[in-house]
């Protein structure tokens, strides 16, 4: 586990860590940003049940593949913005620290950017 600093929306400096992926607990990366995370997680939700709905109701055919494809987009955002901030807070903080950490960090993202092209 990598100790870092963080800072807070007002600059008081806040003690974080960047865990392996077996660690359940913040704070992360997302973490100063998790009631917006989880509003965007929501409304993505939301736009699943929509989905549900429109099934249900035998809506067009091309009519739900252009609400998948709304529901794959907010999706990809969501990630994307995971990514950047897994950058900028742990693999930031293992640059910090060089060699084997730096390594398993930048390793960890090119397996998470890999995942995300293969969608």
């Amino acid at each position: 586990m990598t100790s870092i600093e963080t800072h807070d929306e007002t600059g008081a400096a806040a003690a974080g860590h960047c865990g392996d992926a077996d660690d359940a607990h913040g704070p992360h990366g997302y973490s100063a940003r998790k009631a917006e995370h989880l509003k965007r997680l929501r409304r993505i939700e939301g736009q699943v049940r929509g989905l549900q709905r429109m099934v249900d109701e035998d809506v067009y055919c091309i009519d739900v593949l252009t609400q998948v494809s709304a529901g794959t987009k907010a999706l990809q955002a969501f990630a994307l913005s995971l990514l950047e901030e897994h950058l900028r807070h742990c693999v930031a903080a293992a640059a910090e620290q060089g060699g084997a950490e730096l390594d398993a960090k930048v390793a960890e993202a090119t397996a998470a950017i890999s995942r995300l092209l293969r969608t």
